[in-house]
């Protein structure tokens, strides 16, 4: 059985602050935000440096730490550990930190597998910002290769201080979903910035009314996570061409479903939609970004079909 967590309480609150900061901030949470860490016992209590990856604040009685942490990859560097996900071990695989294996912090991940407590895991999506998975559970720890395997819990059921007591399909489903999670993000941010944060059709850069949206659906063949099945449209038109309302073609022009174009409304109608009916939407300056033309006709074929003409 493993022994008591002392520190029981607090990785509640440290829990609950992560779970509102993966909410406040649409599950991308600044480093910023993380860096103001949660209030315990009239104490400031710090999710980490986020210079290195492992954490154990000051305040903890316990051995075991509280956070770790994956940096997100810089283009055209190495990355300094290679942290990942592995579906087959239903499990993410963790690296010790260089150096000493007896050194903190790695006694203090060590700690974590032997008391079998909750942690936080931060996971760099892009430079800066980082998708909170949690529950995390040391479930293996081999000091041959400096690596331990963290499996995802449930939220309740394995945060009582009792260790990770959730079945094992339970915990596959759990990872499927972190990384789902994670492709989402991804797929976010590159189309985003592909497209220079601002919508497509409409050129409007309102950070929080600019969405990535896919050409192809998840769930239909030719549906993937990249930027060539994506456009960066705000959430009008984004609406707009999930509901078929608006199709844009493979030469990029756009098109208002007829029934829109009839219509007689007010003005956001008239010039929100109908106004930008025959226009071109505004392409990423790479190549390689740029909309796939197949995907664009599979996706304007539904439309065609759906809103009854072009």
């Amino acid at each position: 059985m493993a022994p008591t967590d002392p520190d029981h309480q607090l990785r509640v609150v440290a829990s609950q602050r992560a779970r509102e900061l993966g909410q406040r901030y649409d599950d991308l949470v600044p480093v910023a935000a993380l860096g103001e860490g949660f209030r315990y016992e009239n104490e400031r209590v710090s999710f980490g440096s986020f210079q290195k990856g492992i954490h154990r604040p000051r305040q903890m009685r316990g051995a075991a730490a509280l956070t770790l942490l994956t940096a997100a990859r810089v283009p055209g560097r190495p990355a300094p550990y290679e942290d990942e996900l592995d579906l087959e071990n239903r499990a993410i695989v963790y690296h010790y930190r260089a150096g000493p294996i007896d050194q903190p912090d790695n006694r203090a991940l060590r700690a974590a597998y032997d008391m079998q407590v909750p942690l936080i895991y931060f996971h760099g999506v892009v430079p800066g910002q980082y998708m909170v998975v949690q529950p995390v559970f040391v479930t293996r720890d081999d000091p041959v290769t400096r690596r331990v395997l963290l499996e995802v819990g449930l939220p309740i059921s394995d945060f009582r201080g009792e260790g990770m007591v959730s079945s094992p399909d339970v915990r596959e489903y759990a990872l499927r979903e972190v990384r789902l999670r994670l492709h989402q993000q991804r797929f976010r941010q590159n189309v985003l910035r592909a497209y220079r944060h601002r919508c497509t059709v409409c050129a409007l850069r309102e950070p929080a009314l600019v969405q990535a949206a896919h050409i192809v659906e998840d769930a239909d063949a030719g549906g993937i996570a990249a930027v060539v099945n994506g456009l960066a449209l705000c959430a009008i038109h984004h609406l707009a061409y999930d509901r078929n309302l608006m199709g844009i073609d493979p030469e990029g022009v756009v098109h208002i479903a007829r029934r829109l174009r009839d219509e007689r409304d007010g003005p956001m109608l008239r010039e929100g939609l109908q106004g930008f009916h025959g226009g071109r939407i505004v392409l990423p300056r790479r190549l390689e970004n740029r909309p796939d033309p197949v995907r664009l006709e599979q996706r304007f074929d539904r439309f065609v079909e759906i809103s009854g003409a072009a």
